[in-house]
């Protein structure tokens, strides 16, 4: 894939290089990849920019983190859960050399789940709010996996929300979700639980988690099975790190 670029934005990033150029906040990077946020007119552009296809063999085949990055997000939306809405993206090699970009709009009046946690955030302490939450992550989270797919990062730093009284929930940030079947659905879907509970066990009550995961099963006390899966999330990072 070439360049492909909307409207709305075609004349601040009219090709990859001079996306990849554009100056702004620094935000993070690694070996693999740079993000910077890029303000045009008002409004923010979350530039994420990778010099690799990806670690091991997806650096030769497969699909690329970036492209894996975009099309995620597009599915997201096509399966009617929020999410940032990618406004650029592209790849290119030339030779040995690799390059992969993909912008995103900002989501305006939010912060990731995971600052707020971090700066002790008075939204936690608001009833109505954190039930609004749980309840809307735990519908994208089953209807991904109904879908088949697993995000596999789904950690509080790549969920979004509104920091208002009524808040929506977005999802970022997913190079490596995938769809998959069998064994490693099921894996998948577990390893998803247990990033979200990984903060959720130290932010939230019993209760909250409780209402998450029988809000995500749609399930009004928990079965046998239940039960069974919950434990397997309890003891899904035991002795090793997220």
């Amino acid at each position: 894939m070439g360049w492909w670029v909307d409207s709305s934005v075609s004349g601040f990033f009219p090709d990859m290089r001079t996306c990849a150029d554009a100056e702004g906040e620094k935000i993070n990077g690694n070996w693999m990849s740079r993000v910077t946020r890029v303000t045009h007119e008002g409004i923010a552009y979350y530039v994420k920019v990778y010099t690799s296809r990806g670690r091991w063999l997806k650096r030769y085949i497969g699909r690329s983190r970036v492209r894996a990055e975009w099309e995620n997000q597009d599915l997201f939306h096509r399966l009617g859960i929020p999410a940032a809405q990618v406004v650029a993206c592209g790849e290119t090699s030339a030779g040995a050399g690799y390059q992969g970009v993909v912008v995103t709009r900002e989501v305006g009046g939010t912060a990731d789940l995971d600052a707020l946690y971090r700066e002790g955030s008075s939204w936690f302490a608001d009833a109505g709010w954190r039930r609004s939450v749980i309840c809307q992550l735990a519908a994208a989270t089953r209807k991904l996996h109904l879908n088949g797919f697993v995000h596999n990062d789904l950690k509080w730093r790549n969920i979004l929300v509104d920091t208002s009284e009524d808040p929506g929930v977005y999802l970022i940030d997913c190079p490596l979700g995938r769809k998959t079947v069998g064994p490693m659905l099921t894996r998948g879907k577990v390893k998803d639980l247990a990033c979200l509970d990984r903060h959720g066990k130290v932010q939230l009550s019993r209760s909250d988690r409780l209402r998450f995961y029988l809000s995500y099963k749609e399930h009004d006390r928990l079965d046998t099975a239940d039960k069974k899966e919950i434990r397997r999330v309890l003891r899904f990072f035991e002795g090793r790190e997220q």
